[in-house]
This record gives C-alpha cells, structure tokens and sequence, in this order.
C-alpha cells in the first residue's frame, strides 16, 4: 500500500511513469558519480620504503665511520727540513742520513761532495726507488748505473770515459738540483775525487 502511494504521489508530481522515473533517477545517480571521480581522485597509496637489514646498515655505518677516522687521521704535508751544512763527515757518520729519520737530512756523496736531497725524498727516501743510495757515496754506482750495494763506493778504478761521462751528468744534476751542504773525509774520499779518474781531456777542467 505505502509503495503503491509512493508511486501514484511521483506520477501525479512529475507525470512520468514508475518505469520512466525510475531510468531518470539511476541516469542522475550514474552522472554524479562519475563527475565526482574526476574532482577527487582515490590517494594512490605510497610506495613502502624497503627497510633496511640490520648487517647492511651495521656495514654501512662502520664504513662512514672508517671514512671519518681516515679524514682525522690524514698526515700532515711532510715539511723537509733546512739544509744544514755538515762539513767534513766519514762514510759511517753519512750513514745517519739514509732518510729513515725524518727529522735528518738525506744525504748522498759524490766525489767527495756530499748534497742534501731531501726534496728528492720521493726518489731517495725509505720508499723510494733510490733509496739505496741515500747515506751512501753513490760515485761508482750512479757511473755504472748500478743498483749492487758493492758498488755504493767512491773508487773510479776501471770505469771506462764512458762510465765517467755518465758519472759527470749525475753531477751536474745533483749541483743544479741540491745543495752541497759539505764533503768527505779525506780518508773515504780517496779514490772519487774529481780528477782522480777523469778521461785526459777533462784533467784540465777541475
């Protein structure tokens, strides 16, 4: 009876049939819904953020805090020092000088001349590919290009002119590179003075 009420009531109001009004009402419910969608999108749910496992997040914070210890840890740039003037030294006096003491002087004898190069550390330091020759008269070994430690002697007996013009280049360098800061004992000079074994047309030279 109510619903048979309800349905005479919309016919006489609207003067459409039940059938009619019916189709009406679904095609307004149809269209509200759809034009609410386009103003009010669903939130798109956001993305989980992978958690982390406990030993990868152990590692990763071990390795940063390895990476600040190395910062604070960094050597200072290594200051050479003065060269200092040594004068007259024997061969085991010059041996202090080898570059293991940083806080020394390097020294290398040539000839009886002994240079500081302590700025050659990189090339006669304890690393260095030099190294052997660092404290030591190096006369013959620089002539023969030798890396023998029975060659780090100052003794020019059998060198040929062309070992000696060799010797002569290494000179220079070391003149024009490092300062002579002093000279061998005439006892262990013996032998690797500048004319001791020079070719006859360099005799003159010295």
């Amino acid at each position: 009876m109510v619903a048979q009420g309800i349905v005479e009531a919309l016919q006489a109001y609207t003067g459409l049939t039940p059938g009619a009004a019916a189709t009406i009402l679904a095609l307004m419910l149809a269209t509200y819904l759809l034009v609410s969608s386009l103003f009010v999108a669903p939130a798109a749910p956001s993305p989980a953020v992978p958690r982390k496992q406990p030993e990868q997040q152990r590692e990763e914070e071990e390795k940063e805090k390895e990476e600040e210890e190395e910062e604070e840890e960094a050597p200072m740039p290594f200051v050479f020092p003065d060269p200092v003037e040594v004068g007259e030294v024997t061969l085991e006096q010059l041996r202090a000088y080898d570059g293991k003491d940083p806080a020394k002087q390097i020294l290398i004898a040539i000839r009886g001349q002994v240079y500081d190069v302590s700025r050659g550390r990189l090339f006669y330091g304890p690393q260095g590919p030099y190294s052997l020759f660092a404290g030591r008269d190096a006369t013959r070994a620089l002539a023969l290009m030798s890396f023998d430690p029975n060659d780090l002697t100052g003794d020019l007996d059998g060198l040929s002119p062309d070992e000696l013009e060799v010797l002569q280049d290494w000179e220079e360098k070391f003149k024009e590179r490092y300062p002579r800061v002093g000279h061998l004992a005439c006892q262990d000079a013996a032998g690797s003075g500048r004319n001791a074994a020079l070719p006859d047309h360099e005799e003159g030279d010295a």
